[in-house]
């Protein structure tokens, strides 16, 4: 390695991936360059590598990063080299007709405010480029640290998204299938959007142990009972108001159809990996005439997001980092990588420190 190139972590085809060298990205004028100091591995990088989204050569892996600016472009302003900083998962131009439209998420096409080892290579570097940087760069408090920081990027940004398109009311009852980090900030999110009754659905004892930590009311395991009786049983069969799908499975989804009382949302965070299609079960949708309604959104980018995400750790009112099962340095980023695909160990969220 020389001093203009860099080690990343990179899919180098569908089902595999290793670290190479790559040269050190240069900041065009709406750019900034960053140095990676801490990161998460996400299950979305295990999709990506499975094929989820298609054959990636050579694209650097990671979208859950934070650092300290080495280098900005020349019309970038407002910031200075060496501050600490987030950059959320989605970086929108916020130029756009979509992002115009206020689907920033979906910048220029669908899913394209996902830039990082979707678009362009992901920030599972020692260094990465942030495009849009005077939006896109969010200043991370004196008081949090880099690993809190790295869980506003998508975890808290997704999961709070859930609760947020659950259209949850003061007081109203909640579903959530799967408690994987995603699902347990959907948890935290549905009770601090005013839930007076959040259940959630998970079966490994350490997540269904975080979910009640986060605010759940009562977790059903669906090895041992049926979600969608139980839940039902625990509503007086009426159902609930809201249900968030945080596993990207037909079955959950299924089930939070099934769960949703008429009128109610079902929201869909989760990331439908496997298929052509997703089925919806069609009496329990009212043969389509059920006023069920089905929101689906992708993490919410941008700095004003990634300050409110922050201010919420500062004033405490979540903890995050109660998610970091497992810490590594980027010497051992494959094997961090491997494990998220195998969830051995119990492993819930990796932190990654460069």
């Amino acid at each position: 390695m020389t001093a203009e190139s860099m080690k990343a972590f990179v899919m180098k085809k569908i089902g595999s991936v290793g670290v190479v060298d790559k040269d050190i990205p240069e900041p065009g004028p709406n750019d900034a360059l960053i140095k990676t100091t801490a990161a998460l591995v996400c299950t979305s990088d295990v999709h990506t590598v499975s094929g989820a989204i298609g054959e990636k050569t050579n694209r650097t892996l990671g979208h859950e990063a934070v650092g300290v600016i080495e280098k900005l472009g020349d019309a970038v302003e407002g910031f200075s080299q060496g501050q600490r900083v987030a950059v959320n998962a989605i970086t929108p131009d916020y130029r756009c007709d979509n992002c115009l439209r206020g689907y920033t998420s979906q910048c220029t096409t669908m899913l394209g405010g996902w830039k990082f080892a979707n678009m362009k290579d992901g920030n599972m570097a020692e260094y990465f480029l942030v495009n849009d940087a005077q939006a896109n760069l969010a200043l991370i408090p004196d008081e949090l640290t880099d690993e809190q920081a790295a869980y506003c990027c998508d975890m808290l940004s997704t999961g709070f998204m859930g609760a947020e398109h659950a259209n949850i009311p003061i007081g109203g009852t909640v579903a959530v299938f799967a408690q994987g980090p995603v699902g347990l900030m959907a948890t935290a999110g549905a009770r601090l959007q005013g839930a007076g009754y959040v259940i959630a659905v998970e079966s490994i004892p350490e997540r269904q142990e975080l979910a009640k930590k986060y605010g759940a009311d009562v977790v059903v395991d669906y090895t041992r009972e049926d979600p969608v009786e139980k839940i039902m049983e625990l509503t007086d069969g009426a159902g609930v108001d809201s249900a968030i799908e945080a596993l990207g499975a037909q079955v959950s989804f299924e089930g939070c159809v099934k769960v949703t009382r008429p009128g109610g949302t079902i929201s869909n965070i989760g990331y439908h990996g496997e298929g052509d299609y997703i089925e919806l079960p069609r009496m329990a949708w009212g043969v389509g005439m059920s006023d069920k309604t089905i929101r689906t959104g992708l993490c919410p980018g941008g700095k004003e997001r990634m300050a409110r995400l922050m201010r919420l750790i500062q004033n405490g009112r979540v903890d995050p980092t109660l998610m970091t099962t497992h810490r590594f340095g980027f010497d051992e980023i494959e094997k961090a990588f491997e494990m998220m695909k195998t969830k051995e160990d119990g492993i819930i969220k990796p932190l990654i420190t460069f």
